[in-house]
């Protein structure tokens, strides 16, 4: 099962091949693809809420044990996408139901408030796959 930290939903939503580091990015496309590729398999892919380091953590170069050197930001971002989401630790929901939360919770305007702490987020990308998302 997947493990994924509150704001890595829209993460993996967004993601467009580039990362911290060659490792994390071949990571995070394996998880990513798994999830697109599959179709209605992706999306009954369960997943679970964590507030520790998670899948998409593990190979991470920030990553420092169970937590991360940017642990500030990254509590942010997990408690404003966890708020807006609707999720804590522990909860268990499919792909599909993320995709349909974020479709439902998170407009550009919310995206922009949640991820203002995200370096990538002036990339757009997020937002991108937001509004095809929404579409």
């Amino acid at each position: 099962m997947l493990k994924f930290r509150p704001h890595h939903f829209l993460c993996s939503l967004g993601f467009q091949g580039k990362g911290y580091s060659d490792e994390f990015t071949r990571n995070m496309q394996e998880v990513v693809d798994s999830l697109r590729e599959r179709g209605d398999a992706g999306d009954a892919t369960p997943i679970e809420v964590t507030i520790a380091a998670d899948t998409l953590c593990m190979p991470c170069p920030h990553r420092r044990g169970e937590d991360c050197e940017t642990s500030e930001k990254i509590k942010a971002l997990d408690d404003a996408h966890a708020k807006s989401l609707g999720l804590k630790a522990g909860d268990i929901i499919t792909w599909g139901e993320a995709k349909r939360r974020i479709a439902e919770r998170i407009s550009v305007e919310k995206h922009h408030e949640i991820c203002a702490p995200c370096s990538w987020r002036s990339l757009g990308v997020c937002e991108s796959a937001l509004r095809k998302l929404k579409s």
